[in-house]
């Protein structure tokens, strides 16, 4: 019964237009905690969701690993109460943990011109440069199209992004460049942007695997603490010590709600100093017309010597 629900689920996610990773995720999840299970569907409680989050934590699971699978689990339940019409409670309803949120950690100017001065191979610089100057998320530029980049206009095409949005992002000049240093030298004619370039797969579009690997190797080559995420949170932390506005800044990185892009306010710390001595420096100008209007009021009050 369990696995005829499943299978009926993973096709009630894609006709919602979930995106294939989505689906592919709640899935393996949803199989892991029916294996674990012990009891019927209709008969699980709050108790074995307990049991599961300890069976997790055993595991050395991360908390943030854990809610993901909390939520999957809630959302499969709601599923089935108010789409199949089943009637059972939801286990998993106020469950959660308290997880910590980390700041989004950027690279320093100098890191990005080490990191980049490393990078010889064409593609690889072109898929980093698009996460450095566009903010695109690793997925986003694993499916990329040639359709999708439109040079005239100096802007990319991102069709369903994360929570299956699309928006429109725009080239640098460096990274334009990069694009087109790599289209000039690429022979295939095949529809994906960033291809596999040896073994068995050549030819192929390059996985998000594949795109991390690389990354991977960079930043061991450079000492560097990095991943594709943390260009993107580079990007975006660049922007904001460049004045840009946060509301453009949601936008270009896709973020369904602004207070996600409010997080990148507590590390741009150099428009913190400008902002900050830029309205000091309006706060002491006051402070001193005011000390020198009232010293100029004093001086009128004194009495004349004789």
């Amino acid at each position: 019964m369990e696995l005829i629900e499943l299978i009926r689920y993973r096709r009630a996610l894609k006709r919602k237009n979930y995106s294939i990773h989505t689906v592919k995720t709640y899935m393996n999840i949803l199989n892991q905690f029916m294996r674990w299970l012990a009891v019927p569907l209709s008969e699980i409680t709050r108790k074995e969701i307990g049991a599961y989050v300890d069976h997790l934590l055993r595991n050395r699971r991360t908390p943030k690993t854990i809610t993901c699978h909390l939520q999957t689990i809630r959302l499969f339940f709601d599923y089935l109460t108010n789409e199949e019409g089943r009637s059972i409670v939801n286990p998993v309803t106020r469950i959660s943990l308290r997880l910590p949120k980390p700041l989004p950690r950027h690279l320093k100017e100098d890191q990005v011109r080490s990191l980049f001065d490393s990078i010889t191979d064409l593609r690889d610089r072109a898929m980093f440069m698009l996460m450095l100057r566009c903010g695109l998320r690793v997925q986003e530029v694993a499916e990329l199209t040639l359709d999708a980049i439109e040079f005239g206009r100096r802007q990319i095409l991102v069709f369903h992004g994360k929570g299956a949005k699309d928006r429109v992002v725009y080239m640098s000049e460096d990274a334009r460049c990069a694009l087109l240093s790599y289209l000039a030298k690429r022979s295939s004619k095949a529809k994906g942007l960033f291809l596999v370039q040896k073994g068995p797969m050549k030819g192929s579009p390059i996985s998000v695997r594949g795109i991390q690997k690389r990354i991977e190797y960079y930043a061991q080559e450079n000492g560097l603490s990095v991943s594709c995420h943390r260009l993107r949170h580079t990007m975006a932390t660049q922007l904001l010590n460049a004045d840009a506005d946060l509301a453009t800044i949601q936008d270009l990185l896709g973020h369904g709600q602004i207070t996600t892009t409010q997080r990148y306010c507590r590390v741009a710390n150099l428009k913190v100093q400008r902002d900050y001595y830029k309205a000091m420096e309006v706060v002491l100008h006051r402070t001193q017309a005011q000390q020198d209007d009232d010293e100029e009021g004093e001086n009128m009050d004194l009495p004349e010597l004789s």
